[in-house]
């Protein structure tokens, strides 16, 4: 869990997007994405936002907590003149929030590194993630739903965490593909292939391995891994 109340969870993504903007995580994302209008859902304290304007990508950002976006803004400084942040969940989007959006008209759709606090994923300490499974599941087939229904989308990009012995990210490359094919992208007109499914290593991560070595004692080489997929529409 990335803690239970809105206190937490922001102390905890503040840690961790830190690390991952120090380790230039952030902008192994960003680089990662076409076009240059971009629509991120779940901005977070704004560390993906930040790097995504340093690539002088325009961005319109949602985000269910208004602390989420205060922080955002703050993060940005100057430089959130230039984007667009709005309180919105993606899977309840107004119809005045449509039309901003489908005003901003975006190329392409990010939504990286999924979280919120435990009362909206109603994780629990003893039911081994499933909760959070479920929630990150939903969450993404309502942003690739999203990405479908804006006709001016022609890229949807996907970012979690996750853990994988490293040697054998190859073959985690056939098994990130198919489940979003199986799940996010199901029946949509978005098409993935193999060479945009991509791992990185979260370096530096000692405590959050040990704990994931633990996890799996049967496993070698287990680490911390950041799993990326480019989806594009189909033609």
């Amino acid at each position: 869990m990335s803690g239970a109340t809105v206190s937490e969870f922001l102390d905890y993504w503040r840690n961790e997007g830190e690390a991952y903007a120090r380790r230039g995580d952030y902008a192994w994302m960003a680089g990662l994405v076409p076009g240059r209008r971009v629509l991120e859902i779940g901005c977070g304290l704004g560390f993906g936002t930040a790097a995504l304007v340093a690539r002088g990508l325009t961005v319109l950002a949602i985000d269910t907590l208004p602390e989420c976006l205060a922080a955002s803004a703050t993060r940005l400084g100057e430089a959130a003149s230039g984007v667009i942040l709005m309180q919105a969940d993606v899977a309840a989007l107004t119809t005045e929030q449509l039309a901003t959006i489908e005003a901003f008209a975006p190329d392409v759709v990010v939504c990286w590194l999924v979280g919120a606090p435990a009362a909206t994923t109603g994780a629990a300490a003893g039911d081994g993630g499933k909760a959070v499974a479920a929630y990150r599941e939903a969450v993404h087939r309502h942003v690739a739903e999203l990405a479908v229904q804006l006709l001016t989308v022609r890229a949807l990009h996907l970012v979690d965490r996750t853990a994988m012995p490293w040697q054998a990210k190859d073959i985690g490359r056939d098994t990130l593909l198919r489940y979003h094919l199986g799940t996010t992208l199901r029946d949509l007109p978005l098409v993935a292939e193999r060479r945009n499914a991509q791992y990185r290593k979260l370096e530096g991560d000692a405590l959050d391995g040990a704990r994931i070595r633990r996890a799996y004692p049967g496993l070698k080489g287990v680490v911390p891994t950041l799993a990326s997929l480019l989806a594009e529409r189909k033609n």
